[in-house]
């Protein structure tokens, strides 16, 4: 059953509503101008629905179940007056696009730069993200990935609390702040990912089981009870989705999103919610021509997720790869307890370089248990890497960048080893130039009780690294405001110099066809433990590049084939990027990376 949840207005004005409450034995609009209510007529299926005159773009409405307290609309384009208020019918046809002409970038073209919209800019808006789109571009960024904008409690969020996942966030600029960024992004080439949350609802604002059966208690998550996606009454649930996802490309132009930790969606139906959403939006790519792409994040290494439908996959294009970052990590020098704790070092680095999961059908310590499988048939477009990302720094009591864990020179390390790789880059905002403000979990929620339950379960959650210091509150401004980008510290020479690295590194990527096609089985690998080194090949049509990567404290000799014809193309060491310096050639200083290029083997 095919419906559009919520209120649309069609070619002649009229506003099309439609509510699924399936257990409900009456629903009336309210119009919170006039005070008027009208009732909706039951359809099937759980739905009701009206279309009327009488609501017009603007106007504030509730929903009234029963005859019992008026409630906001879980499909709401527009929530105004925050999470408990009203919501408002918006008009989404009523934005004038300019961006007819803009085809969205195949992903092995993607360049990502993952950035929080309340935290990039000091005002936090689209409107300000907008103003950056230059740096952007200037930096190499061919896309931008922004974090949950579904409306949450107050003004604060990770936006992993959204309690609306079709309202967009009124403190960044509501929905036609969005559209016009979305706008101006295609305008300057830059494709948009947005990071939506299908695996469960904030606490504060959720009115979902209000009105119908959203979740089932068959499966639990961190969050409680999952969603419904496979008990009964499901169909309606997974329309509500699936027609959000449709929502974000049709209506919105967004290029790509990424899906918030998959391996937490439970469904046992014969079709999986993921691959029934693909078999849709394969529909609308059909029906508009454009291509839009479904990115996942996914902590099983299953390769099920990425394949495609017909190899009876799930059909998601690309996935993160933590692993990769876990493993670089560790053989940077990181911490190696919790998760780390099954990382040793370079040597799985190589292997993430090779095979993309660490883990794919071997134990796991950690997990105790034999983990993943292979993944040699993906593609390396369909893997995405990083030194950092929102969790990886925000998920430390400290939110500490790896500018503040690293070395200047292990930084640039870092980078390069992303970079090289046969997958696609992921930036953090700000690592470009070695930001140092930290990037910390912060809350804004309005419920007292909820409110003293996080800032008490974040201080159990660090508990045993109080000794260093104390975790910091989520519900302060403080904590919001420290994790807000400095941009006047740009300025500094080092970040100038490590700005103007990951401008010559993302430049180099872009100009060598051996390191921007992204063909997995033209790679090898050479690992030196003892040393320290890893030695990257690869190769495209003759031409071949050489990355040697230096983790250790000392300087190196580079057991590098014969140096005839190779041209040394970076040298993270180099003084310009205030490094300690090149050395002569077949040596490598100390945590850092060279790149040799040879066309003519």
């Amino acid at each position: 059953m095919k419906k559009i949840p919520g209120i649309r207005f069609n070619s002649v004005g009229q506003a099309e509503i439609t509510v699924w409450a399936p257990l409900a034995k009456s629903i009336e609009i309210l119009l919170i101008g006039t005070r008027a209510k009208n009732p909706l007529n039951q359809t099937g299926y759980g739905y009701w629905e009206l279309t009327t005159n009488q609501l017009k773009p603007n106007d504030l409405y509730q929903f009234i179940l029963d005859n019992k307290k008026p409630l906001p609309d879980v499909a709401s384009l527009s929530q105004p007056e925050g999470v408990h208020g009203p919501s408002k019918a918006i008009d989404l046809h009523s934005f004038e696009w300019n961006d007819e002409q803009w085809e969205n970038l195949s992903l092995e073209k993607y360049i990502i730069y993952e950035l929080h919209t309340g935290t990039f800019t000091p005002e936090g808006t689209f409107e300000t993200i907008a103003s950056k789109l230059d740096y952007l571009k200037d930096l190499g960024i061919t896309a931008i990935e922004i974090m949950p904008v579904a409306q949450f409690p107050g003004e604060r969020n990770w936006g992993y609390d959204g309690a609306f996942p079709y309202a967009v966030q009124n403190s960044y600029g509501g929905a036609y702040g969005l559209m016009h960024l979305i706008d101006t992004c295609h305008k300057k080439g830059i494709a948009v990912i947005l990071d939506v949350v299908y695996n469960h609802m904030g606490p504060e604002g959720n009115y979902f089981t209000e009105y119908g059966p959203y979740f089932t208690d068959k499966y639990h998550t961190p969050w409680g009870n999952a969603i419904n996606f496979d008990d009964a009454w499901c169909d309606g649930v997974r329309n509500y989705f699936i027609e959000n996802a449709l929502m974000w490309f049709k209506d919105f132009h967004i290029d790509a999103l990424r899906l918030d930790a998959v391996h937490a969606i439970k469904d046992f139906s014969p079709v999986h919610i993921l691959r029934d959403m693909k078999q849709r939006i394969d529909h609308l790519m059909a029906d508009t021509g454009k291509t839009y792409h479904l990115i996942v994040e996914l902590d099983l290494n299953d390769p099920r997720f990425i394949d495609p439908l017909e190899k009876q996959g799930y059909g998601m294009d690309a996935q993160w790869i933590d692993e990769f970052h876990h493993a670089l990590s560790v053989t940077a020098g990181g911490e190696r307890n919790g998760y780390y704790s099954d990382f040793t070092g370079i040597g799985q680095l190589a292997k993430s370089y090779n095979d993309a999961y660490v883990y794919n059908g071997i134990y796991s310590p950690h997990r105790q248990k034999i983990f993943g499988s292979k993944a040699t048939a993906n593609p390396g477009d369909q893997f995405i890497v990083f030194s950092q990302n929102h969790d990886q720094v925000g998920n430390r009591m400290l939110g500490e960048r790896s500018s503040q864990l690293f070395s200047f020179e292990m930084q640039k390390l870092m980078a390069g080893a992303v970079m090289v790789a046969s997958y696609l880059p992921l930036l953090f905002m700000g690592e470009e130039w070695s930001a140092q403000t930290p990037f910390l979990y912060f809350t804004s929620h309005n419920d007292p009780e909820l409110a003293k339950a996080v800032r008490e379960g974040r201080k159990t959650e660090f508990k045993a690294f109080h000794v260093e210091a104390e975790a910091p509150d989520p519900q302060a401004d403080e904590t919001f405001i420290r994790s807000k980008l400095q941009w006047d510290k740009l300025t500094t020479d080092n970040s100038q110099k490590m700005l103007n690295y990951y401008q010559t590194l993302i430049a180099i990527r872009k100009e060598i066809p051996a390191l921007h096609v992204l063909d997995r089985k033209a790679l090898k690998t050479i690992v030196d433990e003892d040393k320290q080194l890893l030695m990257l090949n690869r190769w495209y049509n003759g031409q071949q590049v050489y990355c040697i990567m230096n983790f250790s404290k000392t300087q190196q000799i580079i057991p590098i084939p014969e140096i005839v014809n190779w041209q040394k193309v970076l040298d993270s060491a180099d003084s310009k990027w205030n490094g300690p310096g090149s050395l002569p050639t077949l040596n490598i200083q100390p945590e850092s990376l060279i790149i040799y290029l040879n066309n003519h083997v």
